[in-house]
């Protein structure tokens, strides 16, 4: 059981404690900071949507034997640049040379029947109409002798441009022959973006547009110009075939995986400059000003373009926000605007 001594000291205390807290001093108020303030304002935005595609070579082919054949020699390797007449491939193609020799033997004779008609035809040793069969005659060996020599030429197989070989298809001792690949060539410099469009977005582009496409490769987007649109739907995707020209780029590769931006619908955005946010922790804030006080507020953003955020909640049309000094702010601290 506590003594009333005991009680009397433990309250004269306690008033002692309470007087000590009413004489003490109010807190200073922190002085004014110069910031510089800018509104936040609704602006129109031009709404995409991406489409995921590939970039390839704007010119490519698939190289093939126009002959039947052994290939004798393989001379280039994936990677490798060649020029155009350059020799890639070369077959074996005996039939071609053995024909090559026959016409040769053909059009000879037809030439010396002919030497001789022209000798008789200057004695009248012979018809017009055997020297004219004579000439016919020569003429179709020769015709002869150059059809072979043309297959003979295609035992050697070239580049038909400047570009790099990008895929092997074939190697020394494999049969060659029309219609089955040996290598794939493109020509890296002109490149072009392939994309697979839905029907849902073919209205939204025609032919001259620009859009935007993002290659992880390269810094920023790059503008691409609509060149072909496919005007058939493919039978399983259901989707257009859409061809965008690229503009010459350092870092961009055929193969590349990129986006190209569809723009979709036109709307307004309340947008504030990018170093107004704040971010403290995992909660987003800037500083309004009101009165000539800096009052914290709390955001949720959205969309990030170039300097400028999306505020989607937190703000309104007009507010005056801290884009300088704000993380020296507290809230409520006076704030002097700069011009």
């Amino acid at each position: 059981m506590h003594s009333f001594p005991g009680i009397l000291l433990a309250a004269l205390l306690v008033g002692a404690c309470h007087r000590h807290d009413a004489a003490a001093p109010p807190a200073a108020t922190p002085p004014a900071v110069a910031v510089q303030l800018t509104a936040a304002s609704l602006q129109s935005y031009q709404a995409t949507e991406d489409v995921v595609g590939t970039v390839r070579s704007k010119q490519r082919a698939v190289i093939e034997a126009k002959v039947s054949g052994r290939l004798l020699q393989y001379l280039v390797a994936p990677g490798q640049p060649v020029q155009s007449g350059e020799l890639l491939a070369e077959l074996d193609v005996q039939e071609s040379r053995a024909r090559r020799e026959q016409a040769k033997a053909v059009l000879d004779q037809a030439q010396r029947d002919l030497a001789r008609q022209q000798q008789l035809i200057l004695t009248n040793a012979t018809s017009k109409q055997e020297f004219e069969a004579a000439a016919a005659r020569a003429k179709v060996a020769a015709a002869g002798l150059s059809e072979a020599d043309t297959m003979l030429g295609y035992a050697r197989v070239t580049a038909p441009f400047d570009g790099v070989i990008t895929r092997k298809l074939a190697d020394v001792g494999d049969l060659a022959m029309p219609g089955k690949p040996l290598m794939e060539l493109e020509a890296p410099r002109v490149l072009r973006f392939e994309t697979d469009l839905p029907e849902s977005l073919l209205d939204r582009i025609k032919l001259g547009d620009t859009l935007a496409v993002t290659v992880p490769a390269l810094p920023a987007p790059v503008p691409a110009t609509v060149s072909e649109i496919s005007p058939v739907a493919d039978a399983v995707s259901r989707t257009f075939l859409v061809k965008l020209d690229l503009p010459a780029a350092a870092g961009l590769r055929p193969g590349q995986f990129g986006r190209v931006a569809v723009p979709v619908a036109a709307t307004e955005l309340l947008l504030v400059p990018r170093q107004a946010l704040l971010k403290r922790g995992q909660m987003e804030a800037v500083f309004v000003v009101r009165d000539h006080r800096a009052s914290l507020r709390l955001v949720k953003t959205g969309k990030v373009l170039a300097d400028k955020l999306e505020i989607l909640s937190g703000l309104e049309p007009g507010d005056a926000i801290v884009t300088s000094e704000a993380s020296q702010l507290t809230d409520g601290q006076p704030v002097t605007p700069q011009p």
